[in-house]
């Protein structure tokens, strides 16, 4: 069995987040997303408009998601790769080379985002609005 992981936020659930996790699932058998908690947003310089019990419960239902972990830290990736037996670590590829260090661990795969969708536009796009 493959395992695959990936991390964040999934604040706004969106067809990007879904692209996403389909092509991530699509390279294994089973699909861990670590979940960002509330205060790892904050350390992070982040808000969530959903709470993480809220985002959580959409993640779940989600069909390509086997499995949800709380992401408490950007330290925490190597002991989760090494706690599930990671073979496949993905994340969008406005991250590639910064997490290069997890390659003596698993397969680090970058993936290219939906371009024209994101948390961030969505947010824009309601403060204009207004």
């Amino acid at each position: 069995m493959k395992r695959v992981i990936t991390y964040g936020t999934f604040d706004l659930l969106h067809y990007g987040h879904i692209n996403l996790l389909k092509r991530a699932k699509d390279l294994g058998d089973f699909l861990i997303v670590g979940l960002s908690t509330d205060e790892f947003n904050l350390i992070k310089g982040k808000k969530s408009y959903f709470d993480y019990n809220q985002r959580k419960i959409l993640v779940e239902a989600i069909r390509y998601v086997d499995f949800i972990i709380p992401e408490y830290s950007w330290e925490q990736k190597i002991s989760d790769i090494k706690k599930y037996k990671i073979d496949i670590f993905v994340i969008g590829d406005d991250w590639e080379g910064k997490f290069d260090f997890l390659k003596d661990l698993c397969q680090v795969i970058y993936l290219p985002r939906t371009p024209e969708i994101s948390t961030t536009k969505i947010k824009l796009d309601l403060f204009r609005t207004k």
